[in-house]
């Protein structure tokens, strides 16, 4: 699995001109996941979206977590943070799950953090979406677990 997390004042997503959801602040996720990716990695992404000191402190330091803040998170399905493009000029996708793996996967991750974070937004699985967001710092990191191969 891997997610493109970043922290924002706000975001929303719209299909087809209306909004399906919309953050204060919080982290929106651009969430992709793997042909080959199991509830334990599902798990430790959903874990480390949730619990990442990424917020400031009263010093100003990134001590603070999701959860501690009471932050709200924006999920976006995007299959295309699997694409390949280490060759020709078109990118291949072929690491990317199949949608009804994805789809699974993807719901599974919502549920997860709305049994602990108050607010839990999320975009339309294989939609054409416009998601615009309001970056904070700007803070952006890549989590990714792969199996065996993955950072722990």
């Amino acid at each position: 699995m891997r997610a493109v997390i970043q922290r924002v004042s706000r975001a929303h997503v719209s299909v087809e001109g209306t909004c399906c959801g919309k953050i204060g602040q919080g982290i929106l996720v651009y969430l992709a996941v793997h042909a080959h990716d199991t509830d334990e990695i599902r798990d430790w992404i959903t874990t480390k979206i949730r619990s990442l000191r990424i917020f400031e402190d009263e010093s100003g330091k990134m001590n603070r977590s999701l959860e501690e803040i009471g932050g709200a998170v924006l999920v976006i399905s995007q299959f295309t943070l699997y694409g390949d493009c280490r060759k020709g000029r078109r990118p291949s996708f072929s690491n990317a799950a199949p949608p009804h793996h994805a789809k699974k996967q993807y719901e599974a991750v919502i549920a997860d953090l709305k049994q602990t974070l108050p607010v839990v937004e999320s975009g339309t699985f294989q939609a054409h979406m416009h998601v615009v967001s309001e970056n904070d710092g700007p803070v952006t990191l890549i989590l990714e677990k792969e199996g065996d191969q993955a950072p722990e």
